[in-house]
């Protein structure tokens, strides 16, 4: 105990960064993980319907890249403080009230914006405040306490939704502003980071004084693949993993919020396994394992769900358990992102650009986002939902191919 007070007395940015990525994570854990049983109990969305709203829910990945253009000589810092607040905002109101469908996808849309916002700003302050040696275990470490986070936040969900105490059928959400509250907390925990690090004048993750608006160089190209397949991989995952659940075995939230639970307790064990990994093994091997999961995954996922809707694997059968099986590794496969992070630190010219780098590849990521929802949502209608997840098995050989262009050292 004596040793960690220490640490935190020497390094208190770091620390306080922790504590922020919690709240955060926290607050997204009593609202992101239940949108979906959110969307279909109170508004009945069909499997169209779904696929459109990931547009404002994707659209700020986008915006994300012109926010941190025209902001960015705030720095890195301030920048999260802003995202706090938006997150906040939105939440609170989709908590206090439920608004028709297009005043709820606006306020989706600001929360939404709040939560892409940091996603690169965790990332790039996180590399900056780790020791030059252990990047891997810092990226990890925070990996880890955003996981441990959303175990936490489903374990609650769970047991709310269980006993009725959280239940969509009201008009206020006691979930969402219990997730607010939260996203109340890492407001005053960004406010103090900002003052701590100018105390200590420290600048985690600022870019120089004049940012690019957009920032595509050729030294990056493979990034930026990896960014396009990641917006396919994601949207199957976290769109369309549910939505078998949610759909097609016409399961609650306490039964997707379980599943989180199982994935997140996985996950706390395997993030921090895999920063040490990534220093260990090396980026090359690292991203080999990451291409082959998603290809395996998503084949294994494609065969289970066209069992599914074949009747092969009923609702009420004791066989659903291997959906739950393939949700669960899905998500898993999704937790390796952290691999892309630190791949483009270790290729980019200088510090100074991977900020901007990667709000640009998150707008990528996000472009393709969009258009991969309403495509998948044209295969799921069209063909059948299994051809979603062989579509995305097959997204994913670029994946392959990126890892091969890695150097071995």
């Amino acid at each position: 105990m004596k040793a960690w007070w220490s640490a935190v007395k020497k390094r208190p940015e770091l620390y306080i960064f922790m504590l922020l990525v919690a709240l955060h994570a926290l607050g997204n854990g009593f609202s992101d993980a239940i949108f979906a049983n959110y969307y279909k109990e109170v508004y009945q969305v069909t499997a169209s319907q779904r696929a459109f709203i990931e547009f404002p829910r994707e659209l700020p990945g986008i915006i994300c890249l012109v926010i941190v253009a025209l902001l960015g000589s705030l720095g890195d810092l301030k920048l999260s403080l802003i995202a706090q607040v938006l997150s906040c905002a939105g939440l609170t109101v989709l908590g206090l009230f439920t608004p028709p469908f297009s005043m709820m996808l606006l306020f989706l849309y600001i929360n939404s914006q709040g939560m892409h916002l940091f996603l690169p700003l965790t990332d790039s302050i996180g590399m900056s405040l780790a020791e030059p040696d252990a990047v891997g275990k810092r990226v990890g470490q925070i990996a880890s306490i955003k996981t441990a986070c959303a175990f936490i936040a489903g374990l609650i969900i769970f047991f709310g939704f269980r006993t009725g105490f959280f239940k969509f059928t009201q008009g206020v959400q006691p979930v969402f502003l219990i997730g607010a509250g939260f996203m109340l907390l890492a407001i005053f925990a960004a406010f103090y980071l900002v003052s701590t690090a100018k105390k200590r004048g420290i600048a985690a993750g600022q870019s120089a004084k004049k940012r690019q608006k957009l920032l595509f160089r050729k030294e990056y190209k493979y990034y930026y693949m990896l960014t396009v397949f990641s917006g396919v991989q994601k949207q199957v995952a976290h769109v369309y993993g549910s939505w078998v659940i949610i759909d097609l075995l016409h399961k609650g939230t306490d039964v997707t919020s379980l599943l989180i639970i199982i994935a997140s307790f996985i996950g706390i064990l395997f993030y921090r396994a895999l920063g040490k990994w990534m220093d260990r093994f090396g980026l090359r091997t690292m991203m080999y394992a990451d291409a082959l999961s998603f290809i395996i995954i998503y084949a294994l996922y494609g065969i289970v769900v066209w069992m599914v809707t074949n009747s092969l694997i009923p609702a009420d059968s004791w066989r659903v358990m291997i959906v739950y099986l393939m949700f669960v590794l899905d998500r898993m496969s999704m937790q390796t992102a952290i691999v892309k992070s630190v791949y483009l630190r270790s290729i980019a010219l200088s510090p100074e650009d991977v900020t901007p780098a990667l709000s640009t590849g998150i707008s990528l990521d996000h472009v393709v986002s969009i258009l991969a929802a309403q495509f998948c949502g044209l295969i799921w209608t069209g063909i059948g939902p299994q051809y979603v997840f062989f579509f995305a098995a097959l997204v994913s050989l670029g994946n392959l191919f990126v890892a091969s262009k890695v150097p071995k050292k």
